[in-house]
C-alpha cells in the first residue's frame, strides 16, 4: 500500500474512535512506554504536543509525568519552514499557530540533538519501523540531525499490518513502536 492510501485509511480510523476510546489507548501507550523504557530525572525527552482535531495519542500523559519527575523536556515548533525543539516547563507559555497545533511562544531553539528519547506522531508504521505521517517531512529532517544514540519512538493507536510499498530509501525508520497492546522494536523481530 502506498502512503497517501494508508494516510487516508489511518486518518479515517483515527476518526472513528470516541474521545473517550482515544484517551483509554493514549493511557495504554502511556503504560507501555513507562514500563519498557523505564525513564529517569535527568534524560532529555522531545514530545509533541497533540493535534486534538486528529486525535492524536495525548501526550499531556506523558509531558506531566515527565514534568513531575525531573525529566527535561522538549516539544517542536515550526520556526521558517523548519522544525526545532523548545524546552518547556510547568509555566511555558502556549500559543496556537497557523495549523492549530498548540506551541511555546518561546522560538529559542535548544540546540540539542542528543536526546535519550524523541517521541514521535504518526498516522501508521510498518514492521520495518516505516513511518506515514501528514507528508509535511519536517521529521524526516529532523531526525536527520540526532545523535545515532537517540531512540525514536513511535506512539499509534494501531498495529502495523501492510508494508508501506513507497518507503523512500532517504527516510530514517523509527527505532520502535508503541501500541496499546505491545512495545514493537525495529532492533528485533517481533513484539515485545
Amino acid at each position: 500500500m502506498l502512503k497517501s492510501e494508508f494516510r487516508k485509511k489511518y486518518m479515517q480510523k483515527r476518526k472513528a474512535l470516541s474521545t473517550d476510546e482515544a484517551f483509554l489507548l493514549s493511557q495504554d501507550i502511556f503504560r507501555h512506554f513507562t514500563a519498557y523504557f523505564k525513564p529517569v530525572p535527568g534524560q532529555k525527552v522531545h514530545i509533541f504536543i497533540p493535534i486534538k482535531k486528529f486525535k492524536e495519542i495525548d501526550t499531556g500523559l506523558f509531558i506531566d509525568y515527565f514534568l513531575s519527575r525531573d525529566i527535561r523536556v522538549f516539544v517542536p515548533k515550526i520556526v521558517d519552514t523548519r522544525l526545532i525543539s523548545v524546552e518547556i516547563f510547568p509555566d511555558t507559555a502556549y500559543e496556537i499557530n497557523s495549523w492549530g497545533i498548540s506551541e511555546p511562544v518561546s522560538e529559542t531553539d535548544s540546540g540539542i540533538s542528543d536526546f535519550d528519547y524523541v517521541i514521535t506522531p504518526l498516522l501508521y508504521c510498518d514492521a520495518k519501523g516505516n513511518r506515514v505521517g501528514y507528508g509535511k517531512g519536517f521529521y524526516d529532517g529532523f531526525f536527520a540531525g540526532l545523535s545515532i544514540e537517540t531512540k525514536k519512538i513511535g506512539v499509534n493507536y494501531f498495529d502495523p499490518d501492510d508494508m508501506i510499498d513507497d518507503a523512500w530509501e532517504f527516510d530514517i525508520p523509527l527505532d520502535y513502536l508503541v501500541t496499546p497492546t505491545a512495545v514493537l522494536s525495529f532492533f528485533s523481530s517481533g513484539l515485545e
